[in-house]
């Protein structure tokens, strides 16, 4: 039992190790709603490398404040907690690839 306990909590740190991608989108925002079903492409064809979070910026206002925030959609780049990069707006599928690109380049705070 205790194995089966450490095996999970290892999966868990895994799991978190992997950069975040933070949808911020609220249920009124057009745009938003447009990047949907780009963004639930996105979380699962990368799923193993990006972990994607959604989060309502009108159910979470003080989340989305402390992301900087100033404009829904936007999309946030975390990788250990700390700033990657962003895109306020409405993001196309090549802006969305080049911000992810920063992983690879490992740019601690730059921005498409």
């Amino acid at each position: 039992m205790a194995d089966l306990q450490q095996q999970a909590t290892r999966e868990r740190k895994t799991a978190d190790s992997r950069p975040t991608l933070v949808f911020v989108t609220a249920r009124t925002s057009g745009p938003g709603r447009r990047m949907e079903s780009l963004m639930a492409h996105l979380a699962s064809t990368r799923r193993r490398e990006l972990r994607v979070v959604r989060i309502d910026a009108d159910d979470d206002p003080a989340l989305a404040q402390r992301l900087g925030v100033a404009e829904v959609p936007s999309l946030v780049l975390l990788r250990d907690r700390r700033l990657i990069g962003r895109i306020e707006g409405r993001a196309t599928g090549t802006q969305i690839a080049d911000l992810l690109a920063l992983l690879d380049d490992g740019a601690p705070e730059g921005g498409a």
